[in-house]
């Protein structure tokens, strides 16, 4: 058969199967990507139908993904925004790395995969994944809540902090070295500094100049702008990733509101895409050996992510109910775990299959988190409290443990 037609077939059965396995997702009600991380294994090397003709095609669609990702990410957020969440949410920052990235550096450690390992899966078992979050949070119809903005915070923080991670793990992976790292890492906070102060002073001036009334030329100038300071990011060791992170973020007002309505159905196709490819560099074989520690460092890292969502909810005066709320809906991973795998599994090869079996584990979970983790605990306490404990009616808990919000008067 000849190679393009070989890359169109597949290629659609492969888009085709994306959507169909993503319309089940929705139905369930369940985030689409572990389906697609499992699209991926069927697909891939070892699986029941490999790829060969869409191969390479397809590893340059993830890039595009990743891409895509951090520049609709970046979109969400102004330059004030994340000044303001560094100033404020800080300490639940610093909290929440400790807390997440150590069961990672540790698990790779006693796995005996070396430090550069240990900081890359570090960086899968930290940061929580803000697209399966947001769209929980929509769900579950929490956005009015007091915690969510709390949530938000360290979502931000974490987003942020990839600015800085990335080009470090880059470097690292790379082989350059304590010195090269310290370097990159250098070059990535100076990069960072020099787009927030521009964005802070000039960031009405780019957004004009990049304006237009024309839907097409918006759409072509944004994208080209984005893969461009990509490409330049790249050859300077700072990350893909993170330019695009940095384009989206000088954009605002209407110009980021047009390109986000443009850009969301390519950033979809292409971060399916992306999942997939990930799930077709893993060989399925390779899942069932780690499975066990997976699951182990998931259970792990849920409650981490838990007592993290505690933590930050209580110091922004949250009752109990919603720092429960806000650290089960902190707990699911997903596109960030990914991209730091995707990157760390041409170095270590072994990471691949960990982090594969984690994001599945915990892009299930996370969702049932944020939904139960506050009932369950309550249904406990009441439990508790029919022994002595005097509770309230409303919520089992503590009549001491609730606080309310001024303005409105409601028990957090």
């Amino acid at each position: 058969m000849h190679n393009t037609t070989a890359l169109l077939i597949e290629l659609g059965s492969l888009i085709l199967v994306l959507g169909l396995v993503g319309r089940l997702a929705g139905r369930v009600g369940l985030s689409p990507i572990p389906l697609y991380l499992l699209a991926g294994l069927a697909f891939g090397h070892g699986g029941l139908l490999p790829l060969d003709a869409s191969e390479d095609f397809v590893a340059v669609g993830a890039d595009i993904g990743v891409i895509l990702l951090l520049l609709l990410l970046g979109l969400e957020y102004s330059a004030s925004e994340l000044v303001n969440s560094l100033r404020t949410q800080y300490p639940s920052g610093a909290v929440d790395f400790v807390l997440n990235a150590t069961p990672g550096a540790v698990a790779a450690l006693i796995l005996g995969w070396g430090p550069v390992a240990a900081v890359a899966l570090a960086g899968v078992t930290w940061i929580s994944s803000s697209g399966v979050i947001a769209k929980v949070l929509t769900d579950l119809g929490r956005l009015g809540n007091r915690e969510t903005p709390v949530v938000l915070g360290v979502l931000v923080i974490e987003d942020l902090s990839m600015a800085v991670y990335l080009p470090l793990l880059t470097a690292l992976l790379a082989g350059v070295g304590l010195a090269g790292g310290s370097v990159a890492l250098v070059i990535a906070l100076g990069t960072v500094g020099l787009v927030l102060y521009v964005v802070l002073r000039h960031g009405r001036l780019i957004s004009r100049a990049v304006s237009s009334d024309d839907p097409e030329m918006l759409l072509l100038v944004v994208l080209g702008l984005t893969v461009l300071v990509a490409g330049v990011a790249q050859q300077l060791q700072v990350s893909a990733a993170v330019g695009a992170f940095l384009v989206g973020i000088a954009l605002s007002g209407e110009v980021a509101e047009g390109a986000r309505r443009l850009l969301t159905p390519l950033r979809d196709l292409f971060a399916a895409v992306f999942f997939v490819f990930f799930g077709l560099s893993t060989d399925p074989a390779d899942i069932p050996p780690v499975l066990l520690p997976a699951l182990l460092l998931a259970v792990v890292t849920a409650f981490t992510k838990i007592a993290t969502g505690w933590y930050a909810a209580r110091r922004a005066g949250i009752g109990r109910r919603g720092r429960l709320r806000a650290g089960g809906a902190l707990v699911a991973r997903g596109e960030f775990s990914v991209v730091i795998a995707g990157l760390a599994v041409a170095t270590e090869p072994r990471i691949g299959p960990i982090a594969a079996a984690y994001v599945l584990i915990l892009v299930i979970l996370g969702p049932l988190a944020a939904r139960w983790t506050e009932p369950l605990v309550s249904r406990l306490r009441r439990g508790k409290g029919a022994g002595g404990t005097p509770v309230t009616r409303a919520s089992g808990l503590p009549a001491s443990d609730e606080t309310l919000d001024p303005a409105t008067g409601v028990k957090g």
